[in-house]
């Protein structure tokens, strides 16, 4: 099997690198937390570059690539910790190309796609229209089968009625996925709803990393069906999040490996640099271990996301709960190799601790996702299956 990525891939990472490097440095980042966490204008900046249409049809405006092409820029983006959330466009673009109802000629038998798709994929893909995923409920503890919100009919369309947590962007976003319950009968539906839509109304905060969120609020608003046995549709959406966290993890893990490296060969204790403790260096060589695990699961995730839906599952299930152990070692002996400097807003290290924190907590935790290997285990454990 070929690991190496193609000339193309190649330059999508390249052009992702340049623009962190010259144009999202760490003063830009820390203005957009103080201005609350989103830059329509970064955003722009990403759109220009195609990114908001990575997962979209070439025939409706996107690049139509994959879960490698997306892995290799959540990876750049991670590296500068972007605030802005790349990852909640790729699961929108996904989700309304290939699992929004399709419409099918009786007389060619071929499929057309639908006015959801026609409305909304181009702009996702051009960066006019944010579309996020907003799925978390107080009750549901990162589940995605218990629902609260409930859907129901009305003319010609729905209208759906509930409250969603920790919606990125919940704000400032143009329309949410949203899963809601049809007519009371607990089956799952997912949606499409407007934020201008009469009866949505939100509440924003600041997150610990610096980017933004908000609970949003549904009163009857108006909503379009996009897939009427929603939870599939919804474990898919999670899976790809998961995937595009990976690899935005093992960035961050790579330039925090990198900062605490600089750092001790810089700071010097006795007369000498702490690099040269062998203490310290085992711990760094530990870190750099886990490091490793982190971005072969990461690879692992990404390669599975086309997988059948049970398979590609337990594989985000396992990616996930790996990244979040090394998330946790690496971040936290990244601060104590710092010292109390590690512990300051002022140091680029505090940011990356934060994020990755953050990531931890980010499609289900690390606790929430071992409870799903280990359910997901047969009687041999996967030793001699």
């Amino acid at each position: 099997m070929d690991f190496d990525f193609s000339d193309d891939q190649q330059q999508l990472r390249d052009a992702v690198a340049k623009w962190v490097e010259k144009a999202y440095r760490f003063e830009r980042r820390r203005e957009i937390e103080r201005q609350g966490g989103f830059s329509r204008q970064a955003w722009d900046e990403l759109a220009a570059l195609g990114l908001a249409g990575l997962y979209i049809p070439e025939h409706a405006g996107g690049l139509g690539l994959g879960p490698i092409e997306g892995m290799l820029v959540m990876q750049e983006l991670g590296r500068g910790i972007v605030l802005e959330p790349l990852a909640q466009s790729l699961i929108a673009g996904a989700v309304l190309a290939h699992h929004a109802d399709m419409q099918t000629d009786t007389q060619t038998d071929t499929q057309t796609d639908t006015q959801t798709q026609k409305s909304w994929l181009p702009r996702i893909a051009s960066g006019h229209a944010l579309v996020v995923l907003a799925y978390q409920e107080r009750n549901a503890r990162y589940r995605l089968a218990p629902c609260e919100a409930q859907a129901r009919p009305q003319g010609q369309g729905w209208v759906l009625t509930g409250t969603k947590s920790l919606v990125p962007i919940g704000d400032q976003a143009d329309a949410y996925l949203v899963p809601a319950q049809t007519n009371g009968s607990g089956t799952m539906a997912l949606f499409l709803v407007e934020r201008a839509a009469r009866g949505v109304t939100s509440r924003a905060y600041g997150t610990q990393d610096g980017s933004r969120a908000a609970e949003v609020f549904f009163d009857q608003a108006a909503a379009t069906l996009i897939a009427a046995d929603g939870l599939p549709v919804l474990e898919h959406a999670v899976d790809i999040g998961i995937a595009a966290t990976c690899a935005e993890a093992v960035g961050t893990l790579d330039q925090t490996m990198a900062v605490t490296a600089q750092y001790m060969n810089t700071r010097k204790q006795f007369g000498v640099t702490i690099a040269t403790f062998q203490a310290l260096r085992h711990r760094m060589a530990e870190m750099k271990m886990q490091l490793e695990l982190a971005r072969s699961m990461s690879y692992y995730a990404s390669l599975k996301l086309n997988a059948p839906a049970a398979e590609r599952r337990q594989a985000l299930a396992r990616a996930k709960y790996q990244l979040g152990v090394s998330m946790r070692f690496i971040g936290q002996n990244a601060v104590q190799l710092h010292g109390g400097i590690g512990m300051t807003d002022e140091y680029i290290i505090s940011h990356y601790f934060r994020r990755l924190t953050q990531l931890e907590m980010t499609f289900g935790d690390t606790f929430h996702h071992l409870g799903a290997v280990s359910a997901q285990m047969q009687d041999t454990a996967g030793v001699f299956a």
